[in-house]
């Protein structure tokens, strides 16, 4: 209060950190993320395929125990997998969009062109966006359980089925 009215003595404006524009992505470009790293596998450079990770991902592989979860061990296991010569296709896909992150997960079949050998398995990528581009920070694929297991019974349920309130 001075000279009769009320002053502001102290001012601070910021924006909040999250409060930041997320970087826009359709779910094509989602799906378009998996063909980068299918490249990155066709150069057969285990370096060129690791750096499609992000700097704190998780990949747990489907030919190996161990959970991948830098950078090193990440590219330590393409070192190997990469032999086979393996290239990958997206049979199902099921994307979810959020606030610098995205999600594909679903059926993937891959070639091994070492062999001709065909493995079909189950995946989810995670993706953030990172120093400006979208890497993987999760990643997850197994090999289907009906190779070892025989045919699963179909759900019971209509699949477009949704929950009600």
């Amino acid at each position: 209060f001075e000279d009769g009215e009320w002053k502001i003595s102290q001012h601070h404006s910021s924006v909040m950190p999250e409060a930041g524009k997320p970087e826009a992505i359709t779910e094509d470009e989602v799906k378009g993320l998996f063909q980068l790293w299918n490249n990155a596998l066709a150069t057969e450079d285990a370096d060129t395929v690791a750096k499609r990770y992000a700097s704190k991902a998780v990949l747990l592989p489907t030919v190996s125990d161990v959970p991948r979860t830098d950078y090193a061990l990440i590219k330590d296991y393409f070192v190997g997998f990469l032999k086979k010569k393996p290239q990958g296709e997206i049979l199902e896909s099921n994307v979810t969009i959020g606030h610098n992150w995205c999600q594909d997960a679903g059926i993937y079949e891959f070639t091994m062109g070492a062999t001709g050998d065909k493995v079909k398995g189950r995946y989810s990528f995670v993706y953030v966006y990172e120093d400006g581009e979208w890497k993987i920070s999760h990643h997850h694929s197994s090999v289907m359980p009906e190779a070892f297991l025989g045919p699963a019974p179909k759900p019971a349920v209509d699949a477009k089925e949704t929950v009600s309130a």
